[in-house]
């Protein structure tokens, strides 16, 4: 049973925050961070999500979307499934120096769920949050840039790479297209 939020609305808009099991840092690693905009660019370009903001972290992502053919949650289940197909390909063919001790997490994880495989690399919850008035979606924005400063990663949320706030903030084009 899943105890986060649900997409009840296919056609809204969302703040959604997938996690890692266990916050196991995987996206510590360019490799893994970049599939993650690659699968993004994908569902973007294939799927009619539209991305109004987001960042990576080093064990989740803030997301702001909304599906335009209204299939909002088909899609994150399938960016989900390729994500975690693709990145523990990676645990298992890149240098990594974790790999043993992360698939151990991910077995584990599956283990105590019937609805895994045989590895769980994201929980099953989003904490999806509908956004519904401006000011809601200008403070959640606001918290998903703000998230690296937090960290203490970068001293302005422009310069952190793997977040739309550059593109949004300082007006230049990013890696992935975000919607109006």
């Amino acid at each position: 049973m899943s105890t986060g939020y649900q997409i009840d609305d296919q056609y809204g808009t969302y703040f959604l925050t997938p996690t890692i099991v266990d916050w196991v840092d995987v996206f510590t690693r360019k490799f893994y961070r970049d599939i993650v905009i690659n699968s993004l660019d994908y569902c973007i370009k294939e799927k009619a999500l539209v991305l109004y903001g987001y960042v990576i972290m080093s064990n989740h992502l803030h997301l702001i979307i909304r599906s335009q053919n209204g299939t909002l949650s088909d899609t994150i289940r399938d960016f989900k499934k390729f994500t975690a197909s693709s990145i523990l390909e990676g645990i298992r063919n890149e240098p990594e120096s974790r790999r043993e001790w992360m698939l151990h997490r991910f077995k584990w994880n599956a283990a105590q769920n019937q609805r895994s495989s045989e590895h769980q690399m994201w929980t099953h919850e989003n904490k999806a949050e509908l956004i519904f008035t401006e000011k809601f979606y200008q403070q959640k924005l606001k918290y998903i840039h703000e998230n690296p400063v937090r960290a203490g990663w970068v001293e302005r949320p422009e310069e952190y790479v793997y977040s739309s706030a550059k593109s949004l903030m300082l007006n230049i084009p990013g890696r992935l297209k975000l919607g109006d």
